[in-house]
């Protein structure tokens, strides 16, 4: 099954002294890109985000905001950090020292200052394990969403690829009409011009006017290419930069297809083949 790259999944976990959320969110992107946005006492939880991140998935900017909310309930045990606290009153004496007009800070600053105010509940190696546990369910969920996501975008795309092959079968008998027509316009004008052509001279132009118009090979590379495509929609995985280079082979033969028209129905079979193609390229440039 493919994956989308555009995803959405919420988890939450109820901790000691309150409970840790996770939100994650992915859209396209031509590599993995993990950015994570999480308050300072939780820092120590990025690494443990990325790598979650990257077990899962391949491609994709992917988008994490993790929270910690205390309880409500209950006596709360809050505990200033000892290395915190001297770290910041070095700072402080520094300060004062270059700026003697500057004020000292206050208490309630110094309980605010980012790092310097914990609970006591929240040690790093259950915080740790805990934000481990929530990053594997949320990716989990964010994958499954992917997945179905991408299941759509599969169906979508056999449409497409259903249509191209129609477009495919309907041109491969307009070259030998165009060639009879060829041939006869020819020897209409001939006549016209009292001229009184030998078989021979009418079929070195037909041959020559059929290697001009020949589309065979195109329309073989154009059936082969959706074959390949139904191929790696069937196989699934990391597919989306595959998927977008037999896009641009298929536009290619269509563009030549269209070069090498000499009829109305040709050319317009060109023209729809191009934009089934860029119909589905917009929908591979989401696909993981």
């Amino acid at each position: 099954m493919i994956a989308s790259m555009t995803g959405f999944a919420a988890a939450t976990l109820p901790v000691t002294g309150g409970q840790l959320a996770l939100e994650v969110k992915s859209v396209n992107h031509r590599y993995l890109e993990v950015a994570c946005r999480l308050p300072e006492e939780l820092r120590a939880l990025e690494g443990v985000l990325r790598e979650a991140v990257a077990a899962s998935l391949t491609r994709g900017k992917v988008d994490c905001r993790l929270t910690f909310t205390p309880s409500s309930a209950g006596p709360k045990s809050l505990v200033p950090d000892g290395e915190a606290l001297a770290a910041l009153g070095e700072a402080a004496k520094r300060v004062q020292a270059a700026f003697p007009e500057a004020r000292t800070l206050s208490v309630s600053e110094i309980l605010h200052w980012p790092g310097v105010l914990s609970s006591a509940e929240l040690s790093p190696d259950t915080l740790r394990e805990d934000g481990a546990k929530l990053a594997q369910s949320a990716v989990a969920e964010l994958s499954q969403s992917r997945r179905r996501e991408g299941e759509k975008l599969a169906q979508v795309l056999v449409e497409r690829l259903d249509a191209m092959a129609e477009r495919v079968a309907e041109a491969r008998p307009l070259v030998p009409e165009v060639m009879k027509a060829f041939r006869e316009k020819l020897a209409a004008k001939l006549a016209e011009a009292a001229a009184n052509p030998s078989d021979e001279r009418i079929q070195q132009e037909v041959v020559l006017f059929a290697a001009r118009v020949d589309v065979d090979e195109e329309l073989a590379r154009l059936a082969t290419h959706v074959t390949e495509f139904r191929r790696v929609l069937v196989k699934g995985g990391a597919c989306g930069k595959r998927l977008d280079f037999l896009c641009q082979e298929l536009n290619r033969e269509a563009n030549t297809l269209g070069s090498k028209s000499v009829s109305q129905d040709m050319t317009r079979i060109s023209v729809e083949l191009k934009v089934l193609i860029e119909q589905m390229r917009e929908q591979v440039q989401n696909i993981e």
